[in-house]
């Protein structure tokens, strides 16, 4: 139920709340309304709750005095260029694992990150607890080096073959010695499960990286997890259904960066059209 209520002292009738609702959910009748047979239509993205001003609108039991104010609140243009340009791949790790509490705060927050339609159908699957990801490094490295001394890396997977000969010398390539791991997934039918888990776990990767912690993308855990090894979906609970789009290895940097890099990126194209 949408439990949709408007404070008539405060609302000042403008409309925002139904010009901005997506499905047309929300009618204005002098103050905003919702009509029966309507409600069915909502996605629940809470749009009408944040573009009221006075914070006259509640949804879903939602008090908007609960909300964050946005006016004062955001980065400004130069502090995100900076945290953007600023991130960098980090594959030396110290030993001790991250505050539970600032891991679990870091997964909440990124969960904010837009889904298609609002369905919000992703999983975070964090280990962390640094001895479980000890336990989880040893025995993942163990099956993928058997997986490549019989002979039974598929074809097309020889470069992470390569990264998993390297692991015979002690060397932890595929985790990078990292105390934590997150695997993020979704629904394989879902509507947009390989970009919704990327925006997610881009938005943590952000988030991670303004706290001090750093992260490096894992496509060599993905390939365990989906194709070397992937009986150890099972063992961290990640559902049959689920597609494994992305992982992230993370924890308190053993290296410390002291300036942003200076490569082109993408090819940028301004189009004309006729």
């Amino acid at each position: 139920m949408m439990n949709f209520r408007v404070d008539a002292d405060k609302c000042t009738k403008c409309g925002e709340c139904a010009a901005d609702c997506l499905w047309g959910v929300i009618e204005m009748d002098g103050l905003p309304v919702v009509r029966p047979g309507n409600e069915a239509n909502c996605i629940e993205c809470q749009h009408c709750l944040a573009v009221c001003k006075p914070g006259a609108l509640s949804v879903f039991g939602k008090d908007p005095a609960n909300s964050l104010p946005l006016k004062g609140n955001l980065p400004d243009p130069a502090h995100m260029e900076t945290l953007v340009m600023g991130r960098r791949s980090t594959r030396r790790y110290r030993k001790e694992g991250v505050d539970p509490a600032l891991i679990r705060r870091l997964l909440e927050v990124a969960s904010h990150a837009p889904t298609a339609v609002n369905m919000r159908p992703v999983t975070l699957t964090v280990v962390d607890d640094p001895e479980a990801m000890n336990r989880l490094r040893k025995d993942m490295t163990e099956a993928a080096l058997a997986t490549l001394r019989e002979g039974r890396i598929p074809a097309g997977w020889e470069r992470i073959g390569d990264y998993i000969r390297r692991c015979e010398s002690g060397e932890d390539i595929l985790f990078r010695n990292a105390p934590h791991l997150l695997v993020v997934s979704a629904p394989e039918n879902g509507l947009a499960p390989m970009a919704d888990c990327h925006i997610v776990l881009s938005y943590f990767e952000l988030l991670a990286n303004s706290h001090g912690l750093g992260t490096v993308w894992n496509g060599i855990a993905r390939a365990l997890l989906t194709v070397i090894a992937p009986e150890f979906r099972a063992r961290l609970g990640i559902p049959d259904d689920h597609l494994v789009a992305c992982c992230m290895s993370f924890g308190l940097p053993a290296v410390r960066y002291h300036r942003t890099v200076q490569r082109p990126g993408a090819a940028i194209r301004s189009v004309g059209y006729p």
